[in-house]
């Protein structure tokens, strides 16, 4: 029989993250060769009233990035064999601030002012034109491909890209009720639909329509009449926005997911699984037996893994 489908994952340095409900588990090869497993409860900061739909996607997000680089983190000290311990709650929120950050602005605040140099130069019109936001969302994706491309030459990156598919392909045995060994859990897919590099290409997507119909609109209703004020007053709109964007991008990959037969649901995740082609490689065994061993003690309380 296959498995309920609660669980999903992380790459992390040398190692792998596995979420079961309110638990996760973070499995590290340590320089040793020996591999250290560590449950903890998930952290939640998401109330009861913002987990229904098209609430839910934003503070889930913020979530589990905490998640994330506390599990990053933790992998870090494990895999390198440091002892400065763990990051103290102001450094995550530093972290966080730096890291959100970052990638508004590369891929929200730089996209609008490449745009912006387009109407300059002659071939885009204003910012309450469909053009101007062709610009924008062709400079958003290939700001985005970019990066994952450029980061896939680091030779550390190569190594978590391929603690992500045996991440995956980890998840696909357990969900299709599969003997777990490394061998035969290379047999499955690296790539996943639920995964959060689709999640980020939703995002992408949305964040492009939705801009390019409210950003006009409110541009009616009013506009800054001095230059900068107006493309800064756009800016700071689409930064307010990005929480309505994730939302309904969080809605659209569940929803993808959980209807993964339907032939229109099936086509939406394309694209993502596409781009997990730049963010999966391969995994070896022992990279594989990395994932089972955080997946085996992050369902243990549902009875475990066979």
């Amino acid at each position: 029989m296959s498995a309920a489908k609660t669980v999903g994952g992380q790459a992390v340095i040398e190692g792998v993250m596995m979420r079961a409900k309110d638990r996760l588990a973070i499995a590290v090869r340590r320089p040793d060769g020996e591999i250290t497993v560590e449950l903890r409860p998930w952290f939640s900061m998401t109330p009861e009233f913002m987990k229904k739909p098209f609430l839910r996607g934003f503070p889930i997000f913020i979530e589990t990035m905490v998640n994330g680089v506390k599990a990053l983190n933790y992998s870090a000290t494990q895999a390198l064999d440091e002892e400065d311990g763990e990051l103290t709650s102001f450094h995550l929120i530093l972290t966080m601030i730096i890291a959100m950050g970052s990638a508004l602005g590369l891929f929200v605040v730089l996209p609008h002012f490449f745009s912006v140099l387009m109407k300059w130069w002659g071939i885009s019109g204003d910012v309450d034109t469909l053009s101007f936001h062709v610009w924008d969302g062709f400079f958003k994706m290939a700001m985005f491909l970019g990066y994952i491309v450029a980061i896939s030459f680091v030779p550390d990156i190569k190594r978590v890209f391929q603690y992500h598919g045996a991440e995956h392909k980890s998840i696909w045995a357990y969900e299709s009720g599969s003997e777990l060994t490394p061998s035969k859990v290379k047999e499955f897919s690296r790539l996943h639909p639920r995964c959060g590099t689709a999640f980020l290409l939703f995002v992408l997507v949305v964040s492009i329509l939705l801009f390019t119909i409210l950003v006009p609109l409110l541009l009616a209703i009013w506009s800054p009449q001095t230059f900068l004020y107006k493309h800064l007053y756009i800016v700071g709109i689409k930064l307010l926005l990005m929480a309505p964007v994730s939302a309904i991008a969080y809605e659209m990959i569940k929803a993808s997911s959980k209807h993964e037969n339907n032939l229109f649901c099936r086509a939406m995740c394309l694209p993502g699984l596409g781009m997990q082609l730049l963010t999966t490689s391969e995994p070896d065994l022992d990279q594989i037996e990395v994932a089972l061993a955080a997946l085996a003690k992050a369902v243990e309380e549902d009875g475990g893994v066979s």
